[in-house]
């Protein structure tokens, strides 16, 4: 039986978005595709995978991809 421990969720402060709407790719942008704890790898994850892209959001911060929706 596999004994992994739980993720917690309040340390995972950054959200990576590929942003495949920026290239006509999707009519809307995607939920982000991972949440890290450090904001070096997310960057890392982003360039590698959507080098032109890619947008990375600190969930804790003034840019949340929410704020001042209804």
């Amino acid at each position: 039986m596999s004994m992994e421990l739980r993720p917690e969720l309040s340390e995972y402060r950054y959200a990576l978005y590929c942003r495949s709407d920026r290239l006509d790719l999707s009519y809307k942008p995607a939920p982000p595709v991972a949440l890290y704890r450090d904001k070096a790898l997310a960057a890392s994850h982003g360039a590698r995978m959507w080098p032109s892209t890619y947008s990375i959001i600190d969930l804790l911060g003034e840019e949340l991809p929410c704020r001042g929706r209804a």
